[in-house]
């Protein structure tokens, strides 16, 4: 009898990385988490519709407690913003407190409290990095989304940090119709201070739902932004904003490609409330509540991130060819434009979501839950942040209040 010689033992072909993303991690790769709804500006394209500070935002102590359960699952930074976060009294001792527990912090910030003293110290503190937003690379484009005197605010911040000594610090745009042809200005404008460019795509949501249709790129521009990446990815950030623009060619860009969210990605909101997308600030996409559960028991079991992480249709996108390049979009951009999930995205290459978007009834599209924009438009800074001075009336408080007046210029302009 003879005795059958034993196969070689072939081991189980290994997920992509991406695939492994796909079905979750033990912690969030990409958390943010937006420390108040208070801000000396009120953008036209704001996607937390962000002004007026929430009575209800999670205190110093309950901001540290969730600190602590983030070092404990390693999660070794987050990504902070707000708001305009730096108008928090305690915005400093939460920053280093978290820095000192092993979780490093990118804060977004328009650069109002970015002062030279400030910038020495961010300089010298290590794991903290700094993001400043700029949606025009002039003061025209870019005050008309961001209000008068934010350019000269944001540009005065940069220059702040490049004189500490701070470099690679973050330039932050997102992407409209009006300053797509100023990629190359943005970029010099980052290599001036030896700063990186970081491009993102606009969301219907907040306060950009109601400038869409006038901000959002044209299909032309759609396809400049694309050949520009392709010819400047390496040295740009993109937070994978761009990945529904991989249908229109055969070269990827950079990035994961894929919508993370509850598998790799999440919100935590001023208040404690966590969701599955930092673009998606609606019920529909809300796992709990970090005081409720705590933020580890949220990521970990919450129904809404187990859905999230099963394997998804893809809908009627899957009989497109350009399918795998693209993943079908973005989710959250899809929900705040009335298209459905497992749908094309709105701004999808092939034009499938603009003919969708034609059919749409647009009284029943879904708005974002939280809306904390300042309805006195912009001539009023009333924000309110506890802790600052004693008073009967928080919410009508300005976190500007102790700034010099030569510091905030734009705030009696009404340009806040």
């Amino acid at each position: 009898m003879t005795t059958a010689e034993p196969r070689a033992h072939r081991p189980s072909p290994v997920p992509s990385l991406t695939e492994q993303f796909k079905h979750g991690l033990a912690a969030p790769i990409c958390l943010t988490w937006e420390w108040t709804y208070a801000c000396n500006l009120a953008c036209e394209h704001c996607l937390s519709s962000s002004g007026r500070r929430d009575p209800d935002e999670l205190t110093t102590d309950e901001i540290k407690a969730v600190i602590d359960e983030l070092e404990r699952m390693q999660v070794f930074y987050v990504n902070v913003g707000g708001g305009e976060p730096t108008v928090r009294p305690d915005f400093w001792e939460l920053l280093d407190y978290a820095v000192s527990h092993h979780v490093g912090v990118k804060f977004s910030t328009n650069g109002v409290r970015l002062t030279e003293q400030r910038a020495r110290q961010l300089a010298a503190t290590d794991y903290v990095d700094v993001q400043i937003s700029l949606d025009g690379a002039t003061r025209e484009i870019n005050d008309a989304v961001r209000g008068p005197g934010s350019y000269d605010m944001a540009r005065r911040a940069m220059e702040n940090l490049a004189a500490a000594g701070m470099r690679g610090f973050k330039i932050s745009v997102v992407m409209t119709r009006q300053n797509v042809d100023q990629l190359d200005e943005f970029k010099a404008i980052a290599d001036s201070y030896d700063a990186q460019l970081r491009i993102t795509r606009l969301r219907p949501s907040g306060r950009g739902a109601d400038v869409w249709d006038d901000l959002h790129p044209t299909a032309e521009q759609q396809m400049q932004i694309y050949r520009w990446l392709l010819d400047h990815g390496e040295d740009v950030l993109t937070g994978d904003s761009f990945f529904h623009l991989n249908a229109l060619g055969s070269a990827p860009l950079p990035g994961l490609n894929l919508c993370g969210a509850g598998r790799v990605v999440c919100l935590i909101d001023p208040v404690g409330d966590v969701y599955a997308c930092p673009f998606a600030i609606h019920d529909a996409f809300k796992a709990g509540n970090v005081r409720t559960a705590g933020f580890g028991e949220v990521w970990r079991n919450s129904n809404l991130f187990t859905q999230l992480r099963t394997t998804q249709t893809g809908g009627t996108c899957t009989s497109c060819p350009a399918f795998d390049a693209c993943q079908g979009g973005c989710m959250a951009a899809k929900f705040f434009t009335g298209l459905p999930l497992d749908g094309p995205d709105p701004e999808c290459v092939k034009g499938h979501g603009a003919r969708l978007l034609d059919e749409v009834d647009h009284s029943a599209v879904p708005r974002a839950t939280q809306d904390h924009s300042r309805r006195s438009g912009r001539r009023a800074v009333a924000l309110g942040m506890p802790g600052v001075r004693a008073t009967q009336r928080p919410c009508n408080e300005s976190p500007l209040a102790d700034l010099p007046a030569a510091a905030a210029p734009w705030s009696s302009g009404g340009g806040s």
